[in-house]
């Protein structure tokens, strides 16, 4: 039992890192984006792309790529070597921390497979993972073609499926690291069971945020109104649905967008105080209580960093540390949920 115990908090340790560097790679990507640098590198190669440019001859022939593309054209066009070079750092970097993350993985679990610490049945849930890694690489691609064409700007649509991929796999990967961890509950006591639904509820809502905060993202609708609580002076701006046919405002109308995601705010300013208030007092432990108070500190400090990335036009370092907080916003709750669960 002991030897057990031993096995799963080494793994869970190993996920626990893998988690930590695809958190990384989320706020990566987020500086990325803000940067305009996601476009910069506009081939795919996933062996030979890891070794960068190196002499001046090879970046030059690099930029001639980049050169042969819209966002040189269209936006950066009289860009210098250097200027160039600056851009191209930051998608390098995500690209590599991409592949870096692959191994972190990989070597890891065919280790605790050969030695027997994960479990035969368990296997197939870790190589999902991995497939599912994998996939995002191929999905991120698809993103930044979609950005290497007439209009040097990648699909909303595209970024927010990129973004949702990985915080898909980042909370699996957690909720199975704190499932080996985590002390069993009565779970299905009704007093938990209750509690628990409520703290699914919440992190359905906090998902909801990150993908209207993705169309915010990729519609730049951060940058249309830049006050609070009003938008411009108007609590509902004209032309919310100024787009035919009407659902098509909510993806590509950049007021209806920033409306939503202001919307989205404030249902979950009255609920996770209304979730902290109810679950404090049926919390099964100290531990769970106080993940529940982090959960709330967690709230105040996003929804103020949100408010102060919007007034200041979404700047790089408070855009980032707004991504940062949804990921840590959605982290606790699903921490809860886990206490509630195992």
């Amino acid at each position: 039992m002991l030897a057990q115990q031993d096995s799963n908090r080494a793994i869970a340790i190993w996920l626990f890192v893998v988690a930590a560097l695809i958190f990384s790679m989320v706020v990566l990507g987020g500086v990325t984006r803000l940067t305009r640098s996601g476009l910069s590198m506009v081939e795919w190669e996933p062996i030979m792309g890891v070794v960068p440019p190196i002499t001046e001859a090879q970046w030059q022939e690099t930029f001639d790529k980049y050169k042969q593309f819209p966002e040189y054209q269209k936006i950066n066009k009289g860009m210098s070597v250097h200027e160039f070079k600056s851009i191209f750092w930051f998608e390098y970097s995500h690209r590599l921390l991409g592949r870096v993350i692959g191994l972190a993985f990989l070597i890891p679990f065919i280790f605790f497979v050969v030695r027997k610490q994960i479990k035969k049945q368990d296997v197939p849930k870790y190589l999902f993972m991995f497939v599912l890694g994998g996939l995002q690489g191929l999905l991120g691609w698809y993103m930044v073609k979609s950005g290497l064409v007439n209009r040097p700007h990648v699909s909303q649509y595209r970024l927010t499926a990129h973004l949702v991929a990985a915080i898909g796999i980042y909370s699996y990967i957690l909720w199975v690291a704190w499932g080996l961890i985590v002390p069993k509950q009565d779970a299905e006591a009704t007093r938990l069971r209750s509690v628990r639904n409520l703290g699914i509820v919440l992190a359905g809502l906090i998902v909801l945020m990150i993908i209207s905060g993705g169309f915010v993202a990729g519609t730049k609708a951060g940058l249309a109104y830049n006050t609070f609580p009003t938008m411009n002076g108007y609590w509902i701006p004209d032309g919310m649905y100024a787009l035919q046919p009407w659902w098509l405002n909510w993806f590509e109308n950049a007021t209806t967008i920033q409306f939503n995601h202001r919307m989205i705010a404030w249902v979950l300013m009255l609920a996770v105080p209304a979730f902290w208030f109810h679950a404090r007092r049926q919390a099964p432990d100290q531990a769970t209580q106080i993940a529940l108070h982090l959960l709330l500190v967690m709230f105040v400090i996003q929804a103020t960093l949100g408010i102060t990335t919007l007034l200041h036009a979404v700047p790089v370092g408070l855009g980032a540390a707004h991504q940062a907080g949804a990921l840590l916003l959605l982290s606790t709750v699903l921490y809860v949920v886990r206490r509630l669960t195992n």
